[in-house]
């Protein structure tokens, strides 16, 4: 590890921050990757705002294909870490089968997990992670199913994994025990 997580016993202000991080209720542990932002604090504000936005009720965006998103933008980006706690945490509340989860890591948009609308998701992580854009073509058929402030939070969703990812590989966060490892 490069970035040791924060340990406990947390001062009051840090277990209030990490508390934020955290699902509302939740009495386990924050999880490694918001220990290590917490040594940053103002990143992590800043992190957590744009975080809880993309998982929160005011997102656009269902959980299915937010999930088919960030596991696919995890997966192409290598980050076991993230991949794994936002399959165990979300992969089945997004009803994403074992061989889709898998799909995530190992196939291709044609990979018959997918449904038509999965495969334009997975093109999506695909084309924004190889070029940084996306074609004309995968436009237009996203334009036809998504608004265009559902096309920007997609876009965003791809954006914000990858930088969570970045931080996750080079801080080489330990990974959680619970969580999800790679095919």
């Amino acid at each position: 590890m490069r970035v040791l997580p924060l340990q406990p016993p947390y001062d009051a202000d840090t277990a209030a921050t990490l508390q934020k991080w955290m699902t509302p209720g939740s009495t386990a542990e924050p999880l490694a990757l918001f220990r290590i932002l917490l040594q940053n604090p103002q990143l992590s504000e800043r992190l957590r705002s744009v975080g809880a936005g993309i998982l929160g009720k005011s997102s656009r965006i269902g959980i299915r294909d937010r999930e088919i998103l960030i596991d696919r933008v995890c997966a192409r980006c290598r980050c076991e870490y993230e991949w794994g706690v936002h399959v165990a945490a979300f992969g089945a509340a997004a009803r994403l089968s074992p061989e889709a989860i898998t799909a995530t890591v190992t196939g291709a948009a044609s990979d018959p997990a997918w449904t038509a609308s999965d495969r334009r998701l997975i093109r999506l992580a695909d084309e924004l992670h190889d070029t940084a854009r996306l074609s004309d073509e995968l436009w237009e058929e996203l334009a036809q199913c998504y608004s265009n402030a559902e096309l920007l939070e997609l876009i965003s969703i791809v954006g914000f994994y990858h930088l969570i990812s970045y931080v996750a590989n080079a801080s080489q966060a330990p990974l959680e025990s619970w969580a999800a490892r790679f095919p």
